[in-house]
């Protein structure tokens, strides 16, 4: 295969992205074959924008079994990120998926499933594992530089939106259409980007504010507290009812402290181990010499482009995945843990009950008396206005 003919799925905000730079040609050895979406008033934009050349269809099943695209991008709303996948999957597609991977671990393992059997290449789009400040960040951690980990705090709550975003579509911010709030839109990146750096955590104990800030009936405000298996913690905080926010994560490890802030990544280095100078120092007062560090971050972020393209090698080169899709689960699996415990009022062993989530979430459904009073499904982030 010379070139791999790209379909759409959902051409909204983040999906109408993806087809212009496709369209644009700045995916090497790739082209925009077809472009997807219920909403009439989306292809005739796509028509508009994109001409004879692209192919609409009106639904997936259609654009699947058309042959005329080689891999799809899932970017609808995220319940359907799962049964999209499993359906491309079947008609022998390569899938590249929006975040999150789904609302619930259940529907999600039985996306991987399908994408093992179907021998396909599957990516998520976790772009930020393209900027070079946290792939640094999780090298520091990986090559046992920062010694074992201590302690992790991430304090993420730069993701400030008006109640006029939470208006803009029906479908944003409701159990029913996106299944949560700050944890399943905005945050799935950093989940993904502290266990990719951390590893996962055991348990996970959350406190959540279900419109604290806004007229929404899903969460914007969260404070979460993890252990991991070898005893180290974790805080992870966001919201997105803070202005202004902050972004500070940082790892403490056994040579020393990471510190990412402000595009910059800081090594707070020991000489000796704490846990060797707490072993061998006699003085009463004292602490071991520290060697304060800017590490120089070297490259360029790629984003959204950079992962699509890394998906498109893959699909031809047999490239690694920098985001492999099976890997979606993890940062769910912590979100789901944080919710699951705010709605027990209780720890949450990872793994947990599934089967319990899902009874949960569909009770939230259920029983939901919330009016959502939205003006309109409206694209916000077209031709790189995001």
């Amino acid at each position: 295969m010379d070139k791999v003919r790209v379909g759409i799925v959902g051409i909204g905000n983040m999906g109408s992205a993806h087809a212009i730079y496709l369209f644009e040609n700045q995916i090497h050895n790739a082209e925009l074959a077809a472009v997807c979406d219920i909403n009439p008033k989306r292809l005739e934009w796509a028509k508009n924008r994109f001409g004879e050349k692209v192919k609409l269809f009106d639904n997936a099943e259609d654009m699947f079994s058309s042959g005329t695209v080689d891999g799809v991008i899932i970017a609808t709303p995220h319940y359907d990120h799962p049964p999209l996948a499993i359906a491309a999957f079947d008609k022998g597609l390569h899938v590249l998926c929006e975040k999150p991977a789904g609302v619930y671990t259940k529907q999600v393992r039985e996306m991987n499933e399908a994408a093992q059997k179907s021998n396909r290449v599957f990516s998520m789009m976790y772009n930020q594992r393209t900027n070079p400040l946290y792939q640094k960040m999780r090298d520091l951690v990986q090559s046992g530089e920062l010694g074992e980990i201590k302690r992790t705090n991430w304090i993420i709550t730069n993701w400030y939106r008006s109640q006029s975003y939470y208006d803009s579509g029906g479908w944003r911010a409701t159990w029913a259409g996106e299944g949560g709030g700050v944890l399943l839109n905005q945050c799935p990146h950093n989940l993904d980007l502290w266990q990719w750096i951390c590893g996962m955590p055991v348990r996970v104990r959350a406190f959540l504010g279900y419109g604290k800030f806004h007229d929404i009936e899903v969460e914007d405000d969260v404070t979460a507290y993890v252990e991991y298996s070898n005893g180290a913690t974790g805080v992870f905080i966001t919201s997105t009812g803070d202005a202004p926010g902050s972004n500070r994560f940082e790892i403490t490890g056994d040579r020393g402290k990471l510190v990412a802030e402000d595009g910059k990544l800081t090594f707070w280095r020991l000489r000796v181990s704490e846990r060797q100078f707490n072993r061998e120092y006699t003085g009463g007062f004292g602490e071991p010499e520290c060697w304060k560090c800017e590490i120089p971050i070297t490259g360029k972020e790629t984003a959204h482009q950079g992962i699509t393209s890394n998906w498109i090698n893959a699909i031809i080169n047999g490239t690694p995945l920098l985001a492999p899709g099976q890997e979606g689960i993890n940062g769910l699996t912590i979100s789901n843990a944080m919710h699951l415990s705010s709605w027990t009022d209780d720890w949450v062993e990872i793994p947990f009950d599934e089967e319990l989530f899902y009874e949960k979430l569909q009770d939230k459904i259920k029983n939901s008396t919330f009016n959502k009073k939205a003006i309109g499904d409206k694209v916000l982030d077209v031709e790189g206005t995001f």
